[in-house]
């Protein structure tokens, strides 16, 4: 059965940031054992960007949602909420939102952070929409921003080579009935755990002189099981958006997939049975920026000229938990 919303939301406007450092896959191949053949083979990445020190996640994500801001045409104050997709938040509490709020000067907004990994954004677009369906609130921003390289192993070449930093912003509220968010799911399977993981930080292992020599602070990854997963989930739950909703896929104007690995994205698409012209990639420039590839591809594709109003677009997202969900949408604005 179809999830819809109790009235038509959608995205009125998109923002990004990136850090200005450029690392490409030569760079990191004078740092470990690589070649940019090797990573461009495996993943479709060629460049990433990368953080100074001392930049956070919310830097990136208040950036982002200034963007978006802008785009619209409203002040920050006009926000009621903001929700923070994040992996990396700058701390353990307090919150990412409230320190994305203090910084764009959102004072009349409430916020929180929303964690589910690479599909944290997407997430956070269906709570976003389904707070304003309520009608408890008029407009949310959904800001996805990861400062990935706090946290993976510069050493290791089957980590290190996938990601970069970023952020991507939307504002979310009421449009015209019968467009925004048409249908979504999501999924979450706790047994994929073990497979994508950083095992300590949290309540289960605190830091101790232990956790950081066994390097357990880091991204851990079973590259083939998430790789099957991903293929998978992504492609069946795109599918049963078009199902249910009884499109053709033909008629989808343009398929934006979280961007892991180029190999996965076209594996999924070739299950859908679509051309690459209809998928939305930025993986080549700006690698997995985790929470942030779903909504800076949209941002970049709306730039680009290849969505209109009324252009059916699919997102899907897959992360470790293992968490996976998709979206249809028609284009508001």
């Amino acid at each position: 059965m179809a999830r819809r919303l109790a009235k038509s939301v959608g995205i009125t406007a998109t923002g990004e940031f990136y850090p200005d450092r450029i690392v490409t896959n030569e760079d990191l191949a004078k740092m470990m054992d690589t070649s940019d053949e090797w990573i461009t083979s495996r993943t479709g990445i060629k460049r990433r960007r990368w953080v100074e020190p001392g930049v956070a996640s919310s830097d990136l994500g208040a950036q982002a949602l200034q963007m978006a801001l802008e785009r619209r045409g409203i002040s920050a104050n006009d926000l009621d909420a903001i929700i923070a997709s994040t992996v990396t938040p700058d701390m353990m509490f307090p919150c990412t939102a409230a320190l994305i709020q203090t910084k764009v000067g959102a004072g009349r907004a409430f916020g929180f952070d929303l964690n589910a990994a690479c599909s944290s954004w997407l997430f956070g677009l269906t709570t976003a929409a389904s707070m304003v369906a309520s009608g408890g609130v008029q407009r949310v921003a959904v800001v996805g921003c990861d400062v990935m390289t706090s946290i993976f192993d510069k050493t290791d070449r089957n980590t290190a080579v996938l990601f970069g930093d970023g952020a991507g912003a939307v504002i979310v509220e009421a449009v015209e009935e019968g467009f925004g968010i048409l249908d979504f799911e999501q999924q979450v399977d706790g047994t994929g755990a073990p497979f994508l993981c950083m095992p300590a930080g949290g309540s289960l292992k605190p830091a101790s002189h232990a956790t950081i020599d066994a390097r357990e602070h880091f991204v851990q990854q079973q590259g083939q099981e998430v790789y099957r997963r991903a293929v998978r989930e992504m492609a069946e739950v795109s599918r049963l958006m078009l199902d249910r909703n009884q499109v053709d896929p033909r008629d989808l104007k343009l398929f934006i997939p979280h961007q892991a690995n180029v190999r996965i994205m076209d594996a999924a698409l070739k299950r859908l049975e679509l051309p690459r012209e209809k998928m939305a990639c930025n993986i080549v420039e700006y690698a997995n920026t985790t929470s942030a590839t779903i909504p800076t591809a949209l941002h970049q594709s709306l730039a680009a000229g290849r969505i209109e109003k009324g252009d059916l677009l699919v997102l899907a997202a897959f992360g470790a938990g293992f968490t996976w969900g998709g979206l249809l949408m028609r284009w508001a604005v």
